[in-house]
């Protein structure tokens, strides 16, 4: 469950609340698509915007749409007490896997996120997925914390951010943290333009964006990866530049919020207010990558 391709797919929203014929649909074309697992209410499923009962009603749609793959399920809050609520909802829905991510509003030490994964390791009944995102969460994990918290009970996977686009160097940086944890804790690459050099570098899994809501091109870039073949792996990953550039312009979130819309799996507006989505123009432009590169929904 914590190696190969695992697909994050959005929390679609409509007039406030979660549209869930619209997580549905999403859910069961990354069934179809044979992913390895799925991970509902990552940062591309907008966990932070959704109350308790909401991120409950998610949890349990996603496992009961899923059929035989893994669900990992988010349950990241701004208190400890909230993450215990997310974490036993998602139990009790049926996740397969806890993921964690530092929330905070106030900045963090390293002893208080330690504390945090602490007191999920010590309520979890299934893996827990450590969630290093420090662009979301504005918390950076020291290459010590890693070792400290992984060794914790439940502990399963790491998600590491964007590693460097050297070969060499990123290889050096999987074998740094590779160094510091168990060796039954896997470690997976997030930043999807990174993803092709993380798993070559010796990332068992990709955490992927792109992988929620249009499985078939990240299967073309891990599938490969993952069997070694670099020149396959990096070939595919560089065809997608321009999708990636978007990315990077515009946030991976709000893109594949338009990428839901353009084949019409969400309605408009899906995403949470305040966020807006993209605008007529930028949609236009998007619309334009996805026909520059053939890609059409499965």
């Amino acid at each position: 469950m914590f190696t190969g391709l695992s697909a994050f797919p959005l929390t679609p929203i409509k007039d406030d609340a979660v549209d869930e014929a619209g997580f549905v649909r999403l859910i069961e074309r990354l069934t179809s698509a044979g992913v390895d697992s799925i991970t509902a209410l990552g940062s591309t499923g907008s966990y932070a915007y959704l109350s308790p009962a909401e991120r409950a009603r998610v949890a349990e749609l996603a496992v009961t749409h899923a059929k035989n793959v893994p669900v990992i399920v988010g349950v990241g809050s701004l208190r400890t007490s909230d993450v215990i609520t997310n974490v036993e909802n998602a139990q009790q829905a049926g996740a397969s896997g806890l993921l964690v991510a530092p929330m905070s509003y106030q900045p963090l030490t390293e002893d208080e996120v330690y504390g945090l994964f602490r007191a999920v390791t010590e309520i979890a009944s299934v893996p827990v997925v450590v969630y290093d995102n420090p662009t979301t969460t504005h918390f950076t994990f020291s290459t010590e914390l890693y070792g400290r918290i992984a060794t914790l009970p439940a502990i399963a996977s790491i998600k590491i951010p964007p590693v460097d686009t050297d070969l060499q160097r990123a290889r050096a940086r999987v074998e740094e943290i590779r160094s510091v944890i168990p060796g039954d804790v896997t470690i997976g690459i997030s930043g999807d333009s990174a993803a092709a050099i993380g798993l070559l570098a010796g990332c068992d899994a990709w955490y992927s964006v792109i992988a929620g809501t249009l499985p078939e091109l990240a299967q073309r870039i891990s599938r490969p990866a993952l069997n070694g073949d670099l020149t396959e792996a990096l070939a595919a990953s560089q065809r997608l530049t321009p999708l990636w550039d978007l990315f990077a312009e515009h946030g991976s979130l709000r893109v594949v919020a338009a990428i839901a819309e353009h084949f019409r799996l969400t309605d408009r507006p899906n995403l949470p207010a305040p966020m807006h989505g993209l605008s007529a123009v930028k949609l236009a432009r998007v619309r334009n990558v996805l026909e520059d590169l053939e890609v059409t929904p499965l």
